[in-house]
Parts: structure tokens; C-alpha cells; sequence
């Protein structure tokens, strides 16, 4: 294939949490991906999307996925992706239906692909165990010293003094905070759609406590079995849902007494179901759904 011809794309999204795929099993391989990231998710002049995601072959799996954020960032993991790619694998005929793995940033994933039709599949995901210590999420506890554990319910410097919203939202402004091989804070408050997560979400993100800069969740509890989150996306901003970020709100639920080891995680684009077994894997279940396909002149 020659430099100037155009590359074939997939448009796909899990529970609203979109990407545009480039199947590099049959397209060349982009040269800048990071460039062609920030290009193809403009939502004004390019594709649209949170991010782009490279399936490419792997050596020890079905497939391995690469993943850029919008601002041309990469990131370790997305389970909302690592679906779309597994149903994307299945779907070109890469792999059969049923169990498959998947390589990726945070190691190699089994999952199982069920389509629903030619253009959706459900998929089940094993995320694997969460990392808990502080150093390994990472988050700098001001104080804690290195060998700090598992931060849960922890005065978060992140979030400064109080601020009017607090009260309106019912937000308890202590953190909890959880690696899927990407790290994650999560906060509880009553009422998630209140929350200014455009003002507060960066600010957050960003913050000198988080070397790796970080996800960010705000969870309203409904029962011990469902909540309903609100996502800011590290690199990506507003998503519709974030895969390991309902991962680890199951597991900050949990840990904190608020909810039980088995979820529905209400997202804005859906609802994703999790559970944390007892030997300390989490799985999550949700779809993935082909949107459109189209070329891309400059990949």
C-alpha cells in the first residue's frame, strides 16, 4: 500500500464511550499515530471520537491494541475498547466467536465475544485484580511516605478548600483510588449530574498528587447493587463511559462499604456490569457496537 492511499477506518463505541479502529491486520500500520489521534477525534473537523485505537498482531494474542487518547496521549487500557476490539477481531473473521485474548498495556486479556448481530457483539472482560498500593496507581499521599497501601476514604488535596457545589451535589470530597493498569480516583456525592465536572475534572487530572495524571469518577450510590458515575477521561475530557473506570468504582465500592462485589454501573452512553470476585478479579460486561465505516486520506 502506498503512502497516499486512503486508510480504512471503524467507527465503533462500548456504552457511548467512542473510537475510531484502524484494523492494521489489513491497513498500514499509521506512521504518527499520536498526530492522527488529535486529527481523526476532532468532532468539528475530523472523524469524531475520544481517542483512536490500533488493532494490530500479536505474537501471544488474538490481537494486540495500541490506544491514543484525543490529545494524542497513550493510554494502557480502555475496557470499553479492548471490547469494540475484540468484536472487531471476531467480526473480520481474525478470530472466532466465543473466548479470545487480547494484548494490551496492562498485559494480555481474556475475554468472551457473544454477537447480537453483524455489527454488535456483548462482550465479557477479564480486567484482572486491581492495583491498590499507592505507588503503584501512582498517587502521592502527602505524609503517607512510599510504603503507603490501599488510599480509601482519604483526605484528597486535589480538591482544595470547599466550594459552593459541594453542597448542592452532596459531595464527600475524599478519595479512593484504584489502578486497572491506568490509574483512577473516584469520589461519592448524591447527585452525580450537578457535578461541574468541566471545571473540576481537569483540575483534578492534572494535580502534582498524580505523577501519571489520572481518571477521574464521581458516583452517586442508588443501592449496594447499582450506581450511576460521571467520568472526566485522562487526555480524552467528558466521556460517555469508561470501562475501567466502572472497574474500578466496583472495586471503590467495595472497599469502602458503600456497595457490594457485583454492580450495574449506570453511565451516561448505557450500563456496564461489574463484579470483583472473591480471588480478586474483576470482569466487566457490556457491549460493543459498530457505528460506521469510512477513509481517512492522511493516516
Amino acid at each position: 500500500m502506498t503512502h497516499n492511499q486512503p486508510t480504512l477506518f471503524v467507527k465503533m463505541h462500548g456504552a457511548g464511550n467512542d473510537y475510531v479502529y484502524i484494523d492494521c491486520f489489513t491497513e498500514r500500520v499509521p506512521t504518527d499515530p499520536q498526530t492522527l489521534a488529535t486529527q481523526i477525534s476532532d468532532r468539528h473537523r475530523g472523524i469524531g471520537g475520544d481517542g483512536l485505537v490500533l488493532v494490530l498482531p500479536s505474537k501471544v494474542a488474538a490481537a494486540r491494541m495500541r490506544m491514543f487518547n484525543a490529545d494524542g496521549s497513550e493510554a494502557e487500557m480502555c475496557g470499553n475498547g479492548v471490547r469494540c476490539v475484540a468484536h472487531l477481531v471476531v467480526a473480520r473473521g481474525h478470530a472466532p466467536e466465543g473466548p479470545i485474548t487480547i494484548e494490551t498495556g496492562r498485559g494480555v486479556l481474556s475475554l468472551v465475544v457473544t454477537r447480537s448481530s453483524n455489527r454488535s457483539s456483548m462482550v465479557r472482560v477479564d480486567m484482572g485484580q486491581p492495583l491498590l498500593r499507592a505507588a503503584d496507581i501512582p498517587v502521592c499521599i502527602p505524609n503517607a511516605g512510599a510504603a503507603a497501601e490501599q488510599v480509601v476514604d482519604a483526605i484528597c488535596p486535589a480538591v482544595g478548600q470547599a466550594e459552593p457545589w459541594w453542597q448542592a451535589v452532596g459531595l464527600d470530597p475524599r478519595m479512593t483510588c484504584v489502578s486497572m493498569g491506568n490509574p483512577h480516583v473516584i469520589f461519592f456525592c448524591k447527585d452525580t449530574a450537578r457535578v461541574p465536572l468541566e471545571i473540576i475534572g481537569p483540575k483534578i487530572e492534572t494535580h502534582a498528587i498524580f505523577p501519571k495524571r489520572v481518571n477521574v469518577h464521581f458516583v452517586e450510590v442508588l443501592s449496594q447493587e447499582h450506581v450511576r458515575m460521571r467520568t472526566w477521561e485522562r487526555g480524552s475530557g467528558i466521556t460517555q463511559a469508561c470501562g475501567t473506570g466502572a472497574s474500578a468504582v466496583c472495586v471503590a465500592g467495595a472497599l469502602s462499604g458503600r456497595t457490594g462485589r457485583r454492580v450495574a454501573a449506570e453511565v451516561p452512553g448505557g450500563v456496564l456490569h461489574l463484579e470483583w470476585d472473591e480471588a480478586g478479579t474483576v470482569f466487566m460486561t457490556g457491549p460493543a457496537e459498530e457505528v460506521f465505516e469510512g477513509t481517512w486520506q492522511n493516516a
